[in-house]
């Protein structure tokens, strides 16, 4: 969805769209979820678009979103919660929290959340 510039996490094109898009889709359901700095920064820009589809709130957007997230419980989420919760606000619907190293590899952890 997002043309930006993304991070390959060391996952051909096919999985990493899917562990983006189910990274996604558990930040809308969830509310907040806690992975590694880099997917945290790979995800952001696509929860920001989907909240932004979730605001438009039409038929388009409604398709687009379900295209993209396939799961049909965050997409009903995204209309009825996610999308009217930030309808005063122009952006910047999420932030990301640095807790640390993970104790197994010493990799970078955040939490990504929904402000």
């Amino acid at each position: 969805v997002c043309s930006m510039r993304q991070a390959k996490l060391g996952r051909d094109a096919g999985h990493r769209q899917a562990l983006l898009r189910n990274l996604v889709s558990s930040v809308l359901l969830e509310g907040r979820i806690q992975t590694t700095d880099t997917k945290a920064k790979a995800v952001k820009p696509l929860v920001e678009e989907m909240i932004t589809l979730g605001k438009r709130g039409d038929l388009q957007a409604r398709r687009q979103a379900q295209a993209f997230l396939g799961r049909s419980e965050a997409v009903d989420k995204l209309f009825a919660d996610i999308g009217p919760r930030y309808m005063e606000r122009s952006g910047g619907y999420t932030r990301i929290i640095k807790v640390g190293p993970r104790r197994g590899d010493a990799a970078p952890v955040s939490i990504i959340e929904l402000v």
